[in-house]
């Protein structure tokens, strides 16, 4: 399998389902919607909806609502991206090459293209209803995907982490990182496989094992981006470099050292593997992505 070539394809195929959930840019609403698109059509790589759609491959999913909720999740991510880019939260002016939505369309306009994302993205997840068979698949998709995305989730992380960042730094120890992480980062990971292996007809222990398998990817995905931070530049990374020690941001680098960081990683990812191997059925491509992201340099 020409993995680089699968990976081009799968991104074009989710390009194409996310621009067809996007808005038009009309009404006096229109800067806004103009913002919402921009946020999303950055680029990116889009590996929440691939990981949803390669994990209903592997239980050979037949439901149409899985498409809504690829894009639902892409656009939860979107939102957290946006807000997390703010002069008030990271301050970050540039994203995957491009200066971020606040640098482009002012803070306040970020902010409520934020909010729209977020919106939108419950909208489409409701809307799945039309295409299912399963509505009761549905109804727990939904569940994971805000769930996960609200405070018992990626926003409790956020929080966490802005509260970390406003005290003395000693506050901040290996268990407020894997909080965070898991929170922060891991928990749309997980409810990408969580939701692709519901939809396509997993058990409820697959569904368990699935949480497990994006546990140990959002934290080894994570932590390579705190390494990331450290080793890459502007050009390979597409955003500026160094921002966790400017930011005075404790990570699992900052705590343990490069070395560590990077052993970290490949245990993680190598038990995310072995966790897959536990499943049914057999997606080569999946496993190759969950490799990827262990060697990932962007």
């Amino acid at each position: 399998m020409d993995f680089k070539a699968e990976l081009d394809k799968r991104v074009e195929e989710i390009e194409g389902i996310i621009r067809y959930f996007l808005p038009e840019e009309k009404g006096y609403q229109k800067t806004v919607l103009e913002a919402v698109n921009y946020s999303v059509l950055g680029g990116g790589k889009r590996l929440r909806p691939m990981l949803m759609s390669e994990t209903y491959k592997l239980f050979n999913g037949q439901d149409g609502a899985i498409n809504y909720f690829m894009a639902a999740i892409e656009l939860v991510h979107t939102y957290s991206l946006v807000h997390d880019d703010l002069e008030c939260m990271d301050n970050d002016e540039f994203r995957r090459g491009r200066k971020t939505t606040h640098a482009v369309y002012g803070e306040g306009m970020a902010v409520l293209a934020g909010d729209a994302l977020l919106n939108c993205a419950v909208e489409i997840a409701a809307s799945a209803f039309d295409e299912t068979s399963n509505p009761n698949a549905v109804v727990k998709s939904m569940r994971i995907l805000f769930n996960k995305s609200g405070i018992y989730g990626m926003l409790g992380g956020q929080v966490a982490d802005v509260v970390c960042e406003s005290k003395d730094s000693e506050v901040m120890d290996k268990d407020m990182i894997m909080f965070i992480h898991e929170n922060k980062t891991a928990a749309l990971l997980q409810a990408s496989l969580m939701i692709g292996g519901l939809l396509g007809g997993a058990t409820e222990v697959a569904v368990r094992t699935l949480e497990r398998i994006g546990y140990n990817i959002g934290i080894a995905f994570q932590i390579q981006d705190d390494i990331l931070d450290v080793t890459s530049t502007f050009e390979e990374l597409g955003k500026p470099i160094g921002s966790d020690e400017r930011n005075n941001k404790m990570t699992f680098v900052s705590l343990y050292g490069l070395e560590e960081a990077k052993k970290e990683v490949e245990r993680l990812s190598i038990d995310a593997i072995n966790l897959l191997h536990t499943l049914p059925g057999d997606n080569e491509f999946l496993e190759e992505l969950l490799r990827s992201l262990i060697n990932r340099r962007k």
